[in-house]
């Protein structure tokens, strides 16, 4: 039987991915919410508190290492969708990843995520609406996280990227399932790194997408 790790703690968490002093602060005062309105409202699982530094911070940050770059006359734009309590998006905004749009329906965790943003001053835009109600809204990049299936997440996905964006999904055991399910689609460029957070987890990537 494998045995789970220690708890990452806020300074292994910094330490791992070089994260300033300031941003830390406001990560920690996130941390600090979380746990706070997680006693009234469903954010994350109760049981995931106890290393949430590894099972949510690292878990979003590391897709800060597979972005693409900016254009050349704008901030890259990213729509995390069903963001929930924030992952990832919240936490790549704080690292200074993009202009990111939060796009949860519920409105209760919408509260939460403009508080989270008011105290620790970080730049979001939290959309209050369902994900196939947007309109307006073109991105270079698609975030989720414990959303939906994957075929499911890519009918999301198309409608709000640009031609050459990409989706980075953070994925679970049943990824290999989800991706044979899929109907087949030689255009799509597939990939999957394994995750820092979760050894049963994975990063997929995809492009090729835009509609």
């Amino acid at each position: 039987m494998s045995v789970a790790p220690a708890p990452l703690t806020p300074d292994d968490f910094a330490r791992s991915l070089g994260v300033s002093r300031e941003t830390m602060q406001r990560l920690e005062s996130y941390a600090a919410l979380l746990q706070k309105w997680n006693r009234s409202i469903n954010l994350v699982g109760r049981e995931t508190l106890g290393d949430l530094w590894r099972r949510h911070f690292l878990d979003s940050a590391q897709l800060m290492a597979f972005l693409p770059p900016a254009p050349p006359d704008r901030p890259l734009r990213l729509a995390d969708l069903g963001s929930g309590a924030g992952f990832p998006g919240m936490v790549l905004a704080m690292l200074g990843a993009a202009e990111v749009h939060l796009v949860e329906s519920d409105r209760r965790k919408c509260a939460f995520l403009r508080e989270v943003a008011r105290t620790t001053s970080t730049p979001v835009s939290v959309r209050p609406q369902r994900i196939e109600h947007i309109e307006g809204l073109r991105v270079d990049v698609v975030t989720a996280r414990a959303l939906a299936p994957l075929d499911r997440l890519l009918d999301y996905a198309r409608p709000l990227l640009l031609p050459e964006g990409v989706c980075l999904f953070l994925k679970g055991r049943a990824v290999e399932r989800e991706v044979a399910q899929l109907s087949p689609d030689p255009s799509l460029r597939m990939e999957t790194f394994p995750s820092r957070a979760a050894s049963d987890s994975v990063i997929l990537r995809i492009g090729s997408l835009a509609s």
